[in-house]
């Protein structure tokens, strides 16, 4: 029986409920990708039959053999499969055409995606393809119970929806955050900071800013340099000497860089 919904509880004792993609929404996405990818082709082997041209005007004799042929032949190939590798595990398991569609790839625990987990996925494409028009991984996805694909079987991965929040009005630390005029570009944290961060570091930090504007000042600074003490050292930011109100700003900052990796509704 196909699934629709998958109830995952993490570790850290987070209980969080996906909803399976099924094969529309990851053929679309496919598609989407499939083109903007034979776009690049094009326009790449255009221009490798321009330069070929030329330098054969110019007799070079090195042009005159398949070396350069040969070259693009393979980036191509590492382009296609890269291009899924890269998109999936440096953009939280999302190509252009999965953010298009709505859908992204998670670690069956429900963390983001490994380096591991995406270059085994994306290596084991190739399978998923054959015999032609991946027809392999088109019947695995119709009939998997999850609709996995055999990349997501021995990678141990899925791919489920992702909706937004739907807008409504601020909440009251939205409104401070606002007030403070903070936005989650005034701090740089690169990705892989950005996935030392676990289900329980969001947890702890989305109940700090939750609970921020209603706790009395003296209560509020206590909490802040714990929650300091526990979050910031995985950033590598100096905090010691800053004040409280600077202490404040950052993990303000640093609850609205992990609330785009973590609220989302599925």
């Amino acid at each position: 029986m196909i699934e629709d919904h998958l109830d995952i509880k993490t570790p850290e004792y987070v209980a969080i409920q996906f909803q399976i993609a099924g094969l529309g929404s990851r053929a679309a996405a496919f598609i989407i990708d499939r083109v903007l990818l034979m776009l690049v082709n094009i326009l790449i082997i255009v221009i490798l039959y321009f330069v070929m041209d030329g330098m054969e005007s110019l007799s070079i004799f090195l042009w005159d053999s398949s070396f350069p042929i040969a070259m693009v032949i393979i980036g191509l190939f590492l382009l296609n499969w890269g291009y899924f590798f890269f998109c999936e595990f440096f953009t939280g398991g999302r190509t252009f055409g999965k953010k298009m569609v709505g859908i992204r790839v998670i670690q069956e625990n429900g963390h983001s995606i490994t380096l591991l987990s995406s270059f085994i996925r994306n290596l084991v494409r190739l399978i998923d393809s054959l015999p032609t028009a991946y027809f392999l991984g088109i019947i695995m996805v119709f009939f998997h119970p999850k609709h996995k694909r055999l990349g997501d079987l021995v990678a141990g991965t899925i791919v489920v929806h992702e909706r937004k929040a739907k807008k409504k009005k601020p909440s009251p630390i939205e409104k401070e955050i606002n007030r403070r005029g903070l936005s989650k570009d005034d701090v740089s944290i690169d990705e892989w900071t950005l996935k030392s961060f676990t289900a329980k570091d969001w947890k702890l930090i989305s109940t700090y800013a939750n609970r921020f504007v209603q706790l009395p000042i003296e209560e509020r600074n206590q909490l802040t340099r714990q929650i300091a003490d526990l979050l910031l050292a995985k950033t590598g930011f100096d905090w010691d000497e800053k004040t409280e109100r600077e202490l404040e700003d950052l993990l303000l900052v640093l609850y609205l860089i992990l609330k785009d990796e973590w609220e989302f509704e599925l």
